[in-house]
């Protein structure tokens, strides 16, 4: 009877592998560190009703806060809550507009059209809560 060859020995006898996964690691972790740069920094959700009128001020409340204080550092989805009924039930979204923050942590929700910019920019932690009294001292 011919013995069992194993295919993962090379011909002096060494694992290949072992090789193998060596190279497929290092090619994750090099994978992982060239998408982490290409991360958005933060990630919004914002749930609408249609194109009614306090949901579009709230897209454009929204995108003009992002563009202007968060060029290419985020990423923003909207979610119609008409057409995609689940995914609003999955979220707990029981009012609309309402944009969710999952990145960076903690997870904040805020409801409305988003006009009150100080407080959604206090809410994002891009200013934080003493730069915004020292603002508000200042005028």
């Amino acid at each position: 009877m011919a013995k069992p060859t194993n295919e993962n020995l090379k011909p002096d006898g060494k694992r290949q592998l072992t090789t193998k996964l060596r190279n497929a690691t290092g090619a994750f972790e090099e994978a992982i560190k060239g998408s982490a740069l290409n991360r958005a920094k933060y990630i919004l959700r914002l749930y609408v009703t249609g194109s009614t009128g306090r949901s579009l001020k709230a897209v454009y409340n929204l995108r003009k806060i992002c563009e202007e204080l968060l060029p290419d550092e985020y990423e923003l989805e909207v979610i119609d809550i008409y057409k995609d009924p689940d995914v609003a039930r999955e979220a707990q979204i029981i009012a609309a507009p309402t944009l969710v923050k999952r990145l960076p942590l903690p997870i904040r929700k805020f409801v409305g059209d988003l006009s009150n910019t100080q407080k959604i920019l206090v809410g994002l932690d891009i200013y934080k809560r003493q730069d915004f009294k020292d603002q508000l001292k200042d005028a």
